[in-house]
């Protein structure tokens, strides 16, 4: 059948059901971009500490994060040296801690890098990430005429600036033919995003995991297209170049980024048990975590920090550094250090994906 054309006059989408919202923790890391976020009750200093020696690596994470996978996977029994966990509400506030040598290591997405890098921050990514891009997603409502990205002209579309959301949004109206010009953009953080998109107050709500499947699960919304294909969708672990100089930290960091490999193994093992325990550390339904874990959370692999992610990374930074989000130009390979690297898959890599049920 074909689609319905374009109407001006089409009518406003029904008010959608109320959503639970998330807690402001989960302004993730992996889409937080220009964020001023402090960090959190559990911040800088004040988090807790395993294992045992006298070499201390301080991590810095977010609720949900590196600390909760690693525990429930058993991989910080028998630590042969201490890890000092530091809580932060997103990624911004964690990269300037590393800038600032209170971190040595700590996980964001793929966006906080590029804007760190955009203030002359000094961090080095040493790890990353691949997972799908499914929980990238340009939402509508489920009653919407929309359905397919150019029929997004003329319309208004909620994203958080800077996010990597804001992104997917640039690189899918590209691949549509359209640019941001074409829409009406609303610079929305993901709480007052949601409840304008529930109120019918924007056509589309461009957002990642796990607010994707929070506000599919709601079943009031359906995907108008999503980031595989558009964007790279990797996470990164970045270090302080301090902390690598040092000898003794910088095995302590190789040891940790075996752990999290493990971890997330683990994770993609075990999707029940891990949304049970993301699900309480986030305050996340259970039923949003597990969906948001078979989507995206649990399909991760370890890869290496190649040429692909330098060149994937600099597209982000070119496209923010053009829309004057960061005040210049940088090269995204001098934020990085390949020396972890070693026998990891490439970053081209596919996701592991989960076999429907």
């Amino acid at each position: 059948m074909p689609r319905p054309p374009y109407s001006p006059r089409a009518r406003r989408p029904r008010h959608l059901a109320p959503l639970l919202l998330l807690p402001l923790a989960l302004t993730l890391s992996a889409c937080a971009g220009a964020s001023s976020a402090h960090t959190s009750s559990g911040g800088l200093g004040g988090g807790n500490t395993d294992g045992k020696g006298s070499l201390t690596l301080n991590v810095g994470d977010q609720k949900g994060g590196s600390e909760a996978v690693l525990r429930a996977a058993g991989e910080l029994d028998d630590l042969p040296y201490k890890i000092k966990w530091s809580t932060f509400t997103s990624g911004p506030p964690l990269l300037e801690a590393v800038n600032a040598k209170a971190v040595d290591v700590g996980a964001v997405g793929n966006t906080p890098p590029v804007f760190a890098a955009g203030a002359g921050s000094k961090i080095s990514v040493i790890a990353a990430t691949h997972g799908t891009a499914h929980g990238e997603v340009i939402a509508v409502p489920k009653d919407s005429e929309l359905r397919e990205t150019a029929d997004l002209k003329g319309r208004s579309v909620a994203v958080a600036q800077g996010s990597s959301a804001h992104y997917q949004l640039l690189a899918s109206l590209k691949k549509a033919g359209l640019t941001l010009k074409d829409v009406s953009v609303k610079y929305l953080q993901p709480a007052d995003a949601l409840a304008a998109f529930s109120a019918g107050k924007v056509d589309a709500w461009a957002v990642w995991d796990p607010y994707t499947s929070q506000v599919l699960r709601g079943g009031k919304a359906r995907v108008l297209t999503d980031g595989e294909g558009v964007v790279n969708w990797l996470g990164f672990q970045v270090a302080a170049p301090g902390a690598l100089d040092d000898k003794k930290k910088s095995a302590a960091v190789a040891d940790y980024l075996k752990r999290l490999r493990k971890a997330q193994d683990w994770v993609f093992k075990h999707p029940e048990a891990w949304a049970k325990v993301w699900a309480k550390d986030t305050g996340l339904p259970y039923e949003v975590a597990l969906d948001a874990v078979k989507r995206t959370n649990g399909t991760r692999v370890f890869v290496a920090v190649d040429k692909n992610v330098v060149d994937s990374q600099q597209q982000i930074a070119d496209a923010f550094a053009a829309l004057k989000l960061i005040p210049r130009r940088v090269d995204f390979g001098d934020f990085t250090d390949t020396r972890f690297n070693g026998s990891l898959p490439p970053s081209t890599t596919a996701p592991r994906t989960y076999k429907e049920s």
